[in-house]
């Protein structure tokens, strides 16, 4: 199976900063076989970098999109219009449900407007630090997973990332801690049995799941050794190129 290593810059860099560090970037990484490199820049530069990158060493996502494919939506982007420049959209992120209140429903009706548009989308899903002490991180996963993919036909199920990153292991959130490769093994392979369950043991085995909390050159190749994982979600490390590249040497090398 392939292997995902995706970088979101969230709100950093400016439209020139993004070109320089993608240049870097370029030039740094070589091409991977069976090893997808993908980062998100900011919206406003989405369109530039997709005129400056080599599509077979790196790969572009939004970070989010609007489910409508047009409409009078002030401020908005879709899918529809992301269409060609990118490749893959993050779709439900802890920071998009809990700073923005997007709903499963919407969740649910991007992940179905990339689709419809050829973006690959990254579904994310995962459990505050309140739910997991409360014994409640099966339920949150189970709805944030059924839910995401609920409008999504089953030709198309195989076009779809998922990626779990437990709110409380993200670096940007207050007293984050890492997640231990144990607890994350745990809930992969509880990913797995939901997607057996729903729809059936292909699928379950083949969609990629990633994992995203916290990640640094330090711990990726422990949670790229875990079961059921097929890649890593990279934030605050992959606006370091340095760190950035040693992440995807070592996905390298754990593949080989």
């Amino acid at each position: 199976m392939k292997s995902y290593i995706v970088g979101n810059w969230k709100m950093n860099f400016s439209v020139g900063e993004s070109s320089v560090y993608l240049h870097k970037l370029l030039q740094k990484l070589p091409r991977h076989r069976n090893l997808e490199i993908v980062v998100a820049p900011s919206l406003v530069a989405l369109q530039p970098l997709s005129l400056q990158t080599d599509r077979k060493k790196i790969r572009l996502a939004a970070q989010t999109a609007n489910p409508h494919d047009f409409g009078a939506y002030t401020g908005a982007v879709s899918c529809t219009q992301l269409r060609g420049i990118v490749d893959y959209c993050i779709i439900g992120h802890s920071e998009r449900r809990q700073l923005f209140h997007e709903t499963d429903k919407d969740v649910r009706a991007t992940v179905a407007a990339a689709l419809r548009n050829q973006i690959t989308p990254i579904l994310c899903i995962g459990e505050t630090e309140t739910e997991r002490t409360f014994g409640e991180t099966h339920d949150v996963l189970r709805d944030q997973l059924l839910g995401g993919l609920s409008e999504v036909s089953t030709e198309d199920l195989s076009k779809v990332v998922i990626a779990y990153e437990p709110v409380w292991a993200i670096s940007t959130t207050t007293d984050a801690r890492l997640a231990a490769p144990d607890d994350i093994s745990e809930v992969a392979g509880f990913i797995r049995q939901i997607l057996r369950e729903s729809y059936g043991k292909t699928i379950a085995t083949s969609l990629p799941i990633l994992y995203g909390g916290s990640v640094n050159p330090s711990n990726a190749g422990a949670y790229l050794t875990v079961p059921d994982v097929n890649g890593l979600l990279v934030g605050s490390a992959s606006l370091i190129a340095d760190q950035f590249v040693e992440i995807v040497e070592i996905a390298k090398r754990v593949q080989d």
